[in-house]
């Protein structure tokens, strides 16, 4: 077995590499640009080389400071993770050219299946079902336009070379195809160094669902069931599980075998994966090929046992795969939230920033369910504009889909984030939605669910009277503190605090009488009583304890007369009175958001990448006025009224903060 290992990547899935090699024995060498100076993949390594400053393109896509950086500390081989330089077949073959292992397929695989135009043919030579495209390199928009509307509306325009979402556009309509066009090709140019497009038809409420591969140097594949993928939002998968709510046996294993018969054709030595889109009638099509480790793997290896990582690595080093078909079974179920550094109210815009609090749930046992949170961030680190916005995968495995989503629900309760916005508050939600937890979902979920953006959900039922209960439990702790505070006056008798609570709550009141016996408070609301246990202390930012023995968790904030608090999906801030304080906050006037209705506000930290519109202009609703970059994606901000261009306050080239005004309007 290999001795020392490089992995060229960073983040989460770096650490994620780091784990398996520890175990297995393996010393590990970690490599870093400017940006990821204190980095966690950078310390839990053996050795870490420096490789450049923080754009990716002058650091973890430089293959001649990979190799060096394997030179220099004796590694004999090198993980890729995902992105980056994971499936370019110039770098699997300048690995083998220097005497360096490539843990992952062989170069002809990638070259093979690396390309999506090229893939597609690969797989209609290998019988595989395939969607109706052109598959052939687009110049111009306006052959873009000419095959488009060929093949029917609506069309996905995608990166040849792309991969995570980047490079990819669906179109309704001719003017829609020649934008998208242009916008793929440019980012597809900034993420890969490939700007090449195709044009595919798009299916209509379709699933993404994919088949995990995984392949040996000596012509033994098998397949390790599926994934659904269909949760995403601007082509970026967001939820996934393990195994798929639409698949029966018989469509599993057809996929399954249509998945193997093409890492065959193309002698796939690895793990990789097939990737499908599925009509709710269970009919598939094949979409791409990935060659190399998906970021959603965790819910197979949870549902199979079988570690991904360690595969690879051993199938590397020459060993033949230890199972076979017919080994492979499928235990419960596993869901996988990706944690992102975005904000939901904002369109999922990135934010960036440093990391105020990070305290994910306690990974292991929760009660029938296990829990499990890969993760390349600590507290006190900074989300960066150079990188992928994502923080963590959080992942529940139990034995039936509706305790893994339970589970799911419980951990993003616990897990608390400060410092940037992050796309908790979506996520949670959606482990409530009835959709989600029937399962008939599609890709277009997120759209149809949500036409007019995400909000955060207010409390109604008994999750309203859990958060009312919680609030009051925070309250009388506070209480019982403040009795302890030293150097009070002393009075003639003991201060005794007003037993009746009353919670504004999301537009609700709630009115509950306290007692406490042994540990326990019980609030008798109007016909329901509550028993609360729970050792929470003021300032932490996770309330986890029982009601009427039922564990649960809530996230929980500090504010004036009360808490913000986060619960099952739904997010208010709990006021807690007395009832005399009750009556005078009702004669408070409410404060006014200010008017942005005049400027246009940078939504996220990021870089202006373009000024489309010029002073004086008039301009209609929906038109474009600027471009802004952050993570790698091309942000289009648009009129959302007609305005007339008064000021421009930002220049092309600008690094710019949430909320920084670009432009204001007369």
């Amino acid at each position: 077995m290999f001795s020392k290992i490089l992995i060229a990547n960073r983040g989460e899935i770096a650490c994620r590499v780091i784990k398996t090699a520890q175990r297995m024995g393996i010393k590990t060498v970690a490599v870093y640009s400017d940006a990821d100076r204190d980095a966690l993949h950078v310390e839990m390594a053996d050795e870490a080389v420096h490789i450049g400053a923080a754009p990716a393109a002058e650091s973890y896509l430089q293959i001649d400071k990979i190799i060096a950086a394997c030179k220099q500390t004796g590694a004999e081989a090198v993980h890729p993770g995902y992105g980056f330089l994971s499936e370019r077949e110039a770098f699997a073959k300048a690995l083998k050219e220097n005497g360096i292992v490539f843990i992952g397929p062989n170069p002809g695989a990638i070259a093979a299946m690396g390309d999506k135009i090229e893939s597609k043919k690969a797989a209609a030579a290998a019988k595989v079902s395939t969607v109706p495209g052109y598959l052939g390199v687009i110049e111009t928009p306006e052959h873009a336009v000419t095959i488009a509307d060929e093949i029917g509306y609506p069309v996905m325009i995608k990166a040849s070379a792309g991969g995570g979402g980047k490079g990819m556009r669906i179109a309704h309509s001719a003017g829609e195809v020649a934008e998208s066009f242009a916008r793929s090709k440019s980012e597809a140019a900034s993420s890969f160094g490939d700007d090449r497009v195709f044009v595919e038809k798009f299916i209509v409420d379709p699933r993404h669902i994919e088949i995990q591969v995984l392949g040996d140097k000596h012509g033994n594949v098998i397949y390790l069931g599926e994934r659904e993928c269909s949760i995403q939002r601007r082509n970026q998968k967001v939820l996934e599980e393990a195994p798929s709510p639409l698949l029966d046996e018989a469509t599993r294993r057809k996929m399954g075998e249509q998945a193997v018969a093409l890492a065959k054709a193309v002698n796939y030595d690895s793990a990789g994966t097939v990737e499908f889109v599925a009509g709710q009638d269970k009919s598939f099509y094949f979409l791409e090929m990935n060659t190399r480790l998906q970021v959603e793997h965790p819910v197979t290896e949870m549902i199979t046992g079988i570690d991904l990582v360690e595969q690879m690595i051993r199938v590397a080093f020459g060993e033949k795969l230890a199972i076979g078909q017919s080994d492979v079974k499928l235990n419960g179920w596993a869901v996988e939230s990706r944690v992102y550094a975005e904000d939901p109210t904002r369109n999922f815009l990135p934010s960036t920033g440093r990391l105020v609090t990070y305290r994910p749930p306690s990974e292991g046992p929760d009660g029938d369910a296990t829990v499990r949170n890969d993760t390349g961030v600590f507290e006190g680190g900074e989300i960066s504009i150079y990188y992928d916005p994502m923080i963590a995968k959080l992942v529940t495995h139990a034995p039936t889909r509706e305790a893994a989503i339970k589970a799911q629900a419980r951990a993003l309760d616990a897990f608390a984030i400060d410092g940037i916005r992050h796309n908790i508050p979506f996520v949670a939600a959606v482990m409530q939605h009835p959709r989600w937890i029937s399962g008939n979902i599609s890709t277009g979920f997120i759209a149809e669910e949500f036409p007019e953006g995400f909000s955060l959900p207010q409390p109604e039922g008994e999750v309203a009277l859990r958060m009312a209960a919680i609030a009051i439990a925070c309250d009388h702790r506070l209480n019982a503190r403040k009795r302890h505070v030293s150097a009070q006056m002393e009075g003639w008798r003991k201060v005794e605090f007003e037993r009746t609570r009353i919670v504004s709550l999301g537009g609700e009141r709630f009115e509950g009488e306290v007692t406490e016996q042994g540990g326990a408070v019980t609030i008798a609301f109007a016909g329901r009583e509550l028993t609360v246990m729970s050792d929470w202390r003021p300032g932490e930012p996770v309330w986890r304890g029982t009601l009427d023995g039922v564990a649960i968790a809530a996230q929980v904030r500090s504010i004036l007369n009360g808490v913000a608090l986060g619960h099952a999906g739904a997010y208010a801030n709990a006021h807690v009175y007395t009832p005399r304080e009750a009556e005078l906050a009702a004669l408070m006037p409410e404060k006014v958001a200010a008017d942005t209705g005049k400027v246009l506000l940078c939504p996220m930290p990021g870089l202006v990448k373009a000024l489309l519109v010029t002073v004086g202009q008039e301009v209609k609703a929906g038109e474009a006025l600027a471009m802004v970059e952050a993570m790698k994606m091309e942000n289009v901000l648009r009129a959302e009224k007609d305005v007339t261009i008064a000021k421009i306050l930002a220049k092309e080239g600008d690094s710019l903060a949430v909320d920084a005004v670009i432009m204001e309007f007369a």
